[in-house]
């Protein structure tokens, strides 16, 4: 299996993480200065995960596929593997979103998984480890600030 993962454990409960890490997406998902337009977050296993990614310079980085599965306050699965109504995408990865209490604390865990060896490496030299730890750090202040 081809994985890169970050695990956090958050200082707050499970429904609070959860809340942050779902109604208040755009506020955290791309590290800073990235920012990230959502064009649809349709959070049902089946339905469509697009966005738009903008970096400082003007990059952009566009985003469409698909929830696999979603268990409310345990577990998010999505890929770009396919497009609505199930229609084969170029995949670069499946993205794994997972919950567990700890006491008052939420365990977090985030998991890319790759199709091939090459893709997980340039996920990881693309800067995933920096990145998706950013992203977060992003997600804790979100939670902090929703209490």
């Amino acid at each position: 299996m081809f994985e890169l993962r970050i695990e956090r454990v958050i200082d707050a409960p499970i429904d609070r993480v959860w809340t942050a890490w779902t109604e208040h997406y755009a506020e955290w998902f791309v590290p800073r200065p990235w920012s990230v337009e959502v064009i649809e977050n349709d959070l049902r296993t089946g339905g469509r995960c697009a966005m738009v990614m903008r970096g400082p310079e003007g990059e952009e980085m566009p985003s469409d596929g698909l929830y696999l599965e979603v268990v409310p306050q345990r577990r998010i699965v999505s890929t770009d593997a396919f497009l609505p109504g199930w229609i084969p995408a170029g995949p670069f990865m499946v993205r794994i979103d997972e919950f567990a209490g700890a006491g008052e604390k939420t365990h977090y865990t985030a998991i890319a998984r790759h199709w091939t060896e090459e893709a997980r490496d340039q996920h990881a030299a693309m800067g995933f480890d920096t990145g998706w730890n950013a992203a977060t750090d992003q997600l804790e202040e979100v939670v902090a600030r929703i209490r």
